[in-house]
């Protein structure tokens, strides 16, 4: 998808309506108009990235400290008992638009959500999956 066919791209150059309620040079924030909850918000960079691990560490720190104010706001503005903080990276993670962006969402003590399923690790595979995961990182 090019920045042009982007519906965030439009959204944060004003070609596409949003309910924005924070805009700064690099990051603007907008309610969600399919929401989970109240409040629902989305963090984009104005700079177009597809997905969180293309991003880089500037960008990451922004929409990270943004997303931190935002969710202050929307917690207590929206009586919320917390905050779900969530990216989807790709399309197998659930993203559907491809420009980075988090989602804030206002949880309720009794709201019905769920997050993931747990699992479990058989016997010995969790130093198997660590030991993998490491072995990517040092290659850094």
């Amino acid at each position: 998808m090019t920045e042009t066919e982007c519906i965030f791209c439009k959204i944060v150059a004003g070609e596409i309506p949003s309910a924005k309620i924070y805009e700064d040079e690099d990051v603007v924030a907008f309610l969600d108009i399919n929401p989970t909850t109240r409040g629902h918000t989305l963090v984009v960079p104005k700079r177009h990235v597809a997905t969180f691990l293309e991003a880089d560490d500037e960008t990451i720190e922004k929409l990270i400290k943004v997303s931190r104010d935002v969710g202050k706001a929307i917690v207590k503005a929206m009586n919320a008992d917390g905050l779900n903080i969530g990216i989807n990276n790709g399309k197998a993670a659930g993203q559907i638009i491809f420009h980075l962006h988090f989602h804030l969402i206002p949880r309720y003590a009794n709201d019905g959500l769920k997050c993931w399923p747990q699992g479990k690790y058989e016997e010995g595979e969790i130093e198997k999956v660590k030991e993998e995961i490491l072995k990517v990182m040092q290659e850094k």
